[in-house]
């Protein structure tokens, strides 16, 4: 292993400086830090939870880079706002569209997705990045827990609604923003929505992205022929809106090394603006580094039947009618 390396995995597996500001600020001066993207004039980007944070940061580092982005949120005014947000950061010179979509509902994303097809004739990068973390068990109007209905079914429904404009971009890329909580998490075998898991948000949040993850490698496999590029990141600590709503006491231990959204996008930007993202798919990234799917001190990596029994269940969930949750 060169020092670059050992340095970049000693940062990696001592959490606190490898996810921190800190360790963005490092790695970005060893040797082999990987170039920027490049420009994206006449591509399209779709960015969801763009309303604030990384969202928020990604769609203005894509539209920076001259993409031409769609800002989704779930209202009109939120949408509405995310683009005159980008748009004043780039000084008025860009073009960033909002959209608008309540990513936790089925017969929203189903709607959306027939829009979407309609108005567009490419997508040339797609970042699922819209997530929640409620203090209590909360369903959507499906029926499906809340958080698994945002980090888990919607980016699955949204990939496989935009899968065409994705193959005529090919190629392209899937961004899934997950978290680096996953690694303390498996898939819960048998029980996919963690109904008989006594409810924690962090607990439910972590879960819900490890199952996002997986996801992203079995997504990987079956778009490869289309020229889709099936990605996973994970941002570290970042000053977001959710944070400072949801981990209050979490922002306040990590406020001297806690990242800004922007730092915290730096991979997402990559990713949909790099070549690198197009020699493989579902990897699993930080700071612009492959990264394992799983620590040694962790609880390990998921069997297969767990993995297929998430993405079948996942899938028949996605093409389901009425009430979801059981």
């Amino acid at each position: 292993m060169g020092m670059t390396s050992m340095v970049d995995t000693v940062l990696d597996r001592s959490i606190a400086l490898g996810y921190g500001s800190p360790g963005l600020r490092l790695r970005r001066r060893l040797p082999g830090w990987p170039a920027d993207g490049e420009r994206m004039d006449g591509k399209v980007v779709l960015v969801t939870g763009a309303a604030s944070g990384i969202g928020l940061a990604a769609a203005a580092g894509f539209a920076r880079l001259g993409a031409s982005v769609r800002a989704l949120a779930r209202g009109a005014e939120r949408a509405d706002e995310a683009s005159r947000l980008v748009m004043a950061r780039l000084g008025g010179k860009g073009e960033v569209r909002p959209v608008v979509c309540d990513v936790s509902d089925l017969a929203s994303l189903r709607a959306f997705g027939e829009r979407f097809r309609e108005q567009e004739e490419r997508l040339d990068v797609l970042v699922n990045n819209a997530g929640v973390m409620p203090d209590t068990r909360e369903h959507s109007a499906d029926g499906v827990e809340l958080t698994f209905a945002t980090h888990v079914l919607a980016p699955w429904v949204l990939t496989e609604e935009l899968r065409p404009l994705l193959r005529e971009a090919a190629p392209s890329v899937v961004v899934n923003v997950v978290s680096g909580g996953q690694y303390g998490q498996r898939l819960p075998a048998g029980d996919p929505q963690s109904a008989r898991t006594s409810y924690s948000p962090k607990k439910i949040y972590a879960r819900t992205k490890r199952a996002e993850l997986v996801l992203t490698g079995q997504w990987a496999d079956r778009l490869r022929g289309d020229g889709v590029h099936v990605h996973a990141m994970h941002p570290g600590w970042a000053d977001t809106k959710g944070v400072r709503n949801w981990l209050p006491v979490f922002r306040a231990l990590t406020r001297p090394v806690i990242r800004s959204p922007e730092e915290g996008a730096d991979t997402v930007v990559w990713l949909g603006s790099s070549p690198e993202a197009l020699r493989a798919g579902g990897v699993f990234w930080h700071d612009r580094r492959p990264r394992p799917f799983t620590y040694a001190a962790g609880p390990g990596p998921d069997d297969a039947a767990a993995r297929e029994e998430l993405w079948g269940y996942v899938e028949e969930l996605a093409h389901r009618d009425g009430d979801a949750n059981h």
